[in-house]
């Protein structure tokens, strides 16, 4: 991903929970000259070795037969918003966009051992949705054992973690806080959440 050194973000923590607040992300491999891509919830852990990324898809899904080829991608979107060039200084402007993303290559490896992908299904519910860890542990096993089979369980190491917050740095301070006033207006959530996010830059 091409960041700009004004747009880059390195700060690991700020990335991780930028990472855990949009954890529906796109995983994207390769494999010879074919490009694959999956939407995919992952769950972030930060483990002695480093960052990884936990997440499973459907064993129909050919794309995890591709894993093995080369390293792996997944992209974290966040919010955007148009930016018009009335919100600048100087009629001479063109029109951009805001927005905030994360991307984090690495190898990714299948779990196939049974208890792992258990714990790895436990770790899922009990990071979106822990009220539902009762009835979970309450399913027949025969059904549980019936959906495991049906899903690829995975891992991915993460080797090297982009973030890109472009949020009208490389503009003067006044033009930022026009732009935050007129996205605070919106009635549209992302251009809020914008607005949000370029305040803390400032």
């Amino acid at each position: 991903m091409y960041i700009p050194p004004y747009y880059k973000e390195e700060n690991e923590q700020i990335l991780i929970e930028f990472m855990e607040a949009h954890s529906f992300a796109n995983l994207i491999s390769t494999s010879n000259s074919k490009i694959l891509a999956t939407h995919l919830p992952f769950v972030i852990e930060k483990r002695a070795k480093g960052l990884v990324l936990v997440s499973h898809m459907a064993k129909a899904n050919p794309q995890w037969e591709t894993f093995t080829a080369n390293d792996v991608l997944v992209i974290f979107q966040g919010p955007h918003a148009y930016i018009s060039p009335t919100n600048y200084e100087k009629q001479q402007n063109v029109p951009t966009w805001n927005y905030i993303a994360v991307h984090a290559s690495g190898k990714a490896r299948i779990i196939s051992e049974p208890g792992e992908v258990m714990n790895l299904m436990e770790k899922t519910i009990n990071n979106f949705e822990k009220q539902f860890y009762e009835q979970w542990k309450s399913l027949p096993p025969e059904y549980v054992n019936g959906m495991l089979k049906a899903i690829v369980a995975f891992e991915i190491e993460v080797t090297e973690l982009a973030g890109k917050f472009k949020l009208s740095q490389n503009k003067t301070k006044n033009e930022q806080l026009h732009i935050i006033d007129s996205l605070g207006k919106s009635d549209d959530s992302a251009e809020k959440e914008i607005s949000k996010e370029m305040k803390k830059k400032l």
